[in-house]
């Protein structure tokens, strides 16, 4: 096994128990524990986890869960989200991604009638489809619900299945929440598996909107998908101060504030 798909793994196993030791690192790579620890010390500078005695535990809490997320900002969101509609048109076909903001433009994109979604998250699925049964809807949209692998926490499907299912379709517009937005590294997720789900929507899209509250703005997080020079729409709940991103930004992006 190769260094870089050694450490992938050790990344993956982390990030799945929160925290393992070394011996069972060893028992599940088959390396010496020397190897091991040289591994753990380069993943820590990197800030992918971080050492104990005896182990190694997740940094992952640096993003809360979505259980969690569900439940900041909802008023700033919900001001995004109805901002977002006005820059959707019938007709369009969307990429959505899973998150806390995403599920909520759903609710919103429920009023509207004519679109294609192409989703990889349950939640925003089942909420336009059952929008689809419900009497009195003055029209529908198509819901496409990626196939993939499962992660229940963040009731969404993931993986190269996933990705290459994404690659089947042309988007007018891919809708996204990233976990952060910086002038330098754009928009950036926690998770290696959200950030590849977001590049592939955005590199199939021929537009691109961001939802990020202002706790996202001026934030780095660990994976970067998304330049800045990629986004088209911006729609955030507060003027934003930092001029390096308002810089960036109007070179290429409209800037939408909700407040």
């Amino acid at each position: 096994m190769w260094h870089h798909e050694r450490h992938q793994r050790i990344c993956s196993l982390i990030n799945t128990f929160n925290q393992l030791s070394t011996e069972r690192l060893v028992d599940e790579l088959g390396v010496s524990k020397e190897t091991i620890r040289r591994d753990l010390l380069l993943l820590e500078k990197v800030g992918e986890l971080k050492r104990i005695h005896g182990g190694a535990i997740s940094v992952s809490k640096e993003e809360p869960p979505i259980n969690v997320r569900e439940k900041l900002n909802v008023t700033e969101k919900k001001s995004m989200v109805k901002r977002a509609r006005n820059e959707i048109k019938s007709g369009q076909t969307l990429f959505i991604d899973a998150g806390s903001t995403t599920t909520l433009l759903a609710e919103e994109l429920k009023k509207l009638s004519g679109l294609i979604i192409i989703t990889n998250s349950w939640e925003v699925a089942y909420l336009l489809e059952t929008c689809n049964q419900e009497e009195g809807v003055s029209g529908s949209n198509q819901v496409v619900l990626l196939g993939g692998k499962i992660n229940p926490q963040l009731k969404s499907t993931f993986g190269q299945h996933t990705i290459s299912e994404i690659h089947k379709y042309r988007a007018d517009m891919a809708l996204l929440s990233p976990v952060g937005l910086d002038a330098h590294f754009g928009a950036s997720s926690f998770d290696h598996d959200e950030a590849a789900i977001a590049e592939a929507m955005v590199n199939n899209a021929d537009k691109v909107l961001l939802l990020a509250d202002h706790s996202k703005i001026g934030k780095v997080s660990r994976v970067s998908y998304c330049p800045i020079k990629r986004i088209d729409f911006l729609i955030t709940d507060k003027t934003i101060n930092d001029p390096l991103i308002l810089d960036a930004l109007k070179k290429s992006a409209t800037l939408i504030t909700s407040e």
